[in-house]
């Protein structure tokens, strides 16, 4: 039995990464809410999510409220739209004092206005780019 204490999390967006990591903290026995403005984009949940799913444009109160945000642990907004995960972001911070708020943000440019807010953020753009420097670190030193 794992020593790690189950959280409430609810996930904004339930395409690759969302549900993805729905997936994976549900196997874990987290409580997960996803909330996608979809229907269609919960096909993507795995055979062994267990939580529940809210189709809605998280954006509103009301359907953060219906997602009970108000006792979530963590948010993640992971959407594809870097607008709606800083508002989304921005409210479970503000409104809902949500205490770990997690925003998958593509801009380089908006990681610090992120930042500035008391939100987390996940840069594919520079985490991938590190990583591509990195891996050119050696090559680069020999010439």
């Amino acid at each position: 039995m794992s020593s790690v204490k189950s959280q409430f999390i609810v996930i904004v967006g339930c395409g690759r990464l969302g549900s993805y990591i729905a997936g994976i903290l549900s196997r874990d026995g987290h409580s997960v809410v996803v909330i996608d403005a979809k229907k269609s984009a919960f096909d993507a949940l795995s055979p062994e999510f267990s939580g529940f799913q809210i189709e809605g444009d998280a954006t509103e109160l009301g359907v953060l409220r219906e997602a009970k945000a108000e006792k979530a642990d963590i948010l993640i907004a992971s959407t594809d739209n870097d607008n709606v995960n800083l508002m989304v972001a921005q409210i479970a911070k503000q409104f809902f004092n949500i205490r770990k708020v997690i925003a998958r943000i593509y801009e380089i440019k908006r990681e610090m206005l992120c930042k500035n807010r008391g939100i987390e953020t996940v840069c594919p753009s520079s985490v991938v780019g590190d990583i591509f420097l990195n891996f050119l670190s050696d090559s680069l030193e020999r010439n």
